[in-house]
């Protein structure tokens, strides 16, 4: 009896224990990786053919070798590896700066490519179809993507998965919501597609107008950041020729100095950035 009086009890604690409040289980991070933004960079840059392994290897190695050159040059080995820091940076500002001018492109290219899909839905044609005409007669700088969702289609006919394709392909945010939009409209049907499509390109054409003004005014603020920080290592880089000319660099309280510059620099330089520099439309639906 009194063994099972324990075995009871012992039961019961275990119930109320299990019972009581639990820790909310952490939810697993739904944003992009580091891998993907590097893709979703090289993608919007118009890169096909470099993955974000070879992006971050040819940074290295770029900032490798010019380390090396600088350090044969100046014979300062502080000046050196600053320098090799900088030129590290390099590949991904030219990819940061393509991305940029495409953005820029595209911009003006999307009212295009949204007014031929709206007269090919209101001309008869399928979704599928109508997207794949973009891929002829659409905006050149976005016919491949489309062309590449045309061949998809014809080999597998699975629309939805061909759209998440397609949306991969061009990442970009009006690119997503247009999929989106297509999407919704081949799943529930209805008859207002064609005033969706008009209502987007006249939203897309303000929009692309205005922001075309801002940044023609704001653009002072980002080309007097880059001319302020490029200025004092342009100077370091000329006077690095001579290597009498910066053998005080080649110490401990060189490197300090050459440190706490460059931190200046690139703290200063990243805050006139964000100051004078639109906000970018980010992918929500990716």
């Amino acid at each position: 009896m009194g063994a099972l009086l324990g075995l009871t009890f012992g039961v019961g604690a275990t119930l109320v224990w299990r019972s009581g409040s639990r820790r909310a289980p952490r939810r697993a991070r739904t944003g992009p990786g580091y891998n993907e933004k590097m893709s979703d960079m090289l993608a919007q840059a118009g890169i096909e053919s470099v993955s974000p392994r070879q992006l971050i290897g040819s940074s290295i190695g770029f900032g490798v070798v010019v380390l090396v050159l600088a350090s044969a040059i100046s014979r300062a080995l502080p000046i050196a590896i600053a320098f090799g820091i900088f030129a590290s940076w390099a590949p991904t500002s030219v990819v940061r700066y393509r991305r940029r001018k495409r953005r820029t492109e595209l911009r003006d290219l999307w009212p295009e490519a949204v007014d031929n899909l709206a007269s090919g839905v209101r001309a008869g044609l399928s979704l599928p179809e109508a997207l794949t005409q973009l891929g002829v007669r659409g905006p050149k700088e976005l016919r491949r993507p489309f062309q590449r969702f045309g061949e998809d289609y014809r080999a597998n006919g699975r629309f939805s998965d061909c759209l998440d394709r397609l949306k991969t392909n061009l990442a970009d945010p009006t690119g997503d919501r247009i999929v989106e939009a297509l999407r919704l409209a081949r799943d529930v049907g209805g008859t207002d597609l064609g005033r969706l499509l008009r209502t987007l390109s006249t939203f897309l054409r303000e929009d692309a107008r205005t922001r075309a003004e801002l940044e023609t005014r704001q653009s002072w603020a980002v080309n007097g950041a880059r001319i302020a920080v490029a200025a004092p290592w342009l100077l370091l880089a000329a006077l690095a020729v001579n290597p009498q000319a910066v053998r005080v660099y080649n110490s401990a309280s060189g490197a300090v100095v050459l440190a706490i510059g460059g931190a200046i620099s690139i703290v200063a330089y990243r805050v006139m950035v964000r100051i004078g520099r639109l906000p970018v439309e980010e992918r929500v639906l990716r």
